[in-house]
């Protein structure tokens, strides 16, 4: 009986000790640093295709979120600096304030366009602007950014890149404070 004791002291004391730490590192391998920037911004949509009442038009209050990650930190002990987030995606987002998002094929796009409103409809080949959508055309933007090693300069000249292995995981884009939308890894 002390025999058997002592065996399961033994698993007990050593053995679950050494698997926790194998898991830890082998979890390690997949450890990152995340960081998320959001922006807001007030847009109106229309889905065509829609059978109920987002088939006209109606707006949303929409919180954008970013995430990054990387491996290891840049020399600034950052993932990367949020203002380069901004300043990859200012522009798109400046585009869909306060504008109207239709599908181009919609009869009424037209009419918006040619009814003065042409700087701010933002006018989607093919497809409806749902959240969905909305996220995918954020994530291809932030995408470009990355990849071609744009400078990214601010008002005051400063300038700002992403550093080298940084990765878009995903943008969230919410249209409601209970509904949202993803598009990422």
């Amino acid at each position: 009986m002390g025999n058997l004791k002592n065996r399961r002291q033994t698993r007990r004391g050593k053995r679950p000790g050494l698997a926790f730490r194998a898991f830890w590192q082998s979890y390690a391998l997949f450890m990152r640093y995340r960081v998320s920037k959001s922006f807001e911004v007030e847009s109106g949509h229309m889905l065509s295709k829609h059978p109920g009442r987002c088939r006209y038009p109606h707006g949303h209050s929409r919180r954008i979120d970013i995430v990054v990650s990387c491996e290891t930190l840049d020399q600034n002990d950052m993932v990367c600096d949020f203002k380069a987030i901004k300043l990859a995606v200012g522009d798109l987002l400046d585009r869909f304030d306060h504008a109207m998002a239709v599908n181009a094929g919609d009869p009424f796009a037209k009419e918006l366009i040619e009814g003065g409103m042409a700087s701010r409809v933002i006018a989607f080949d093919g497809e409806d602007p749902t959240t969905e959508v909305m996220a995918r055309r954020i994530f291809e933007e932030v995408t470009s950014a990355l990849s071609e090693g744009r400078v990214l300069a601010d008002p005051d000249g400063i300038e700002f890149r992403f550093p080298a292995g940084l990765v878009l995981e995903r943008v969230r884009v919410s249209e409601t404070s209970s509904s949202w939308a993803e598009y990422g890894l």
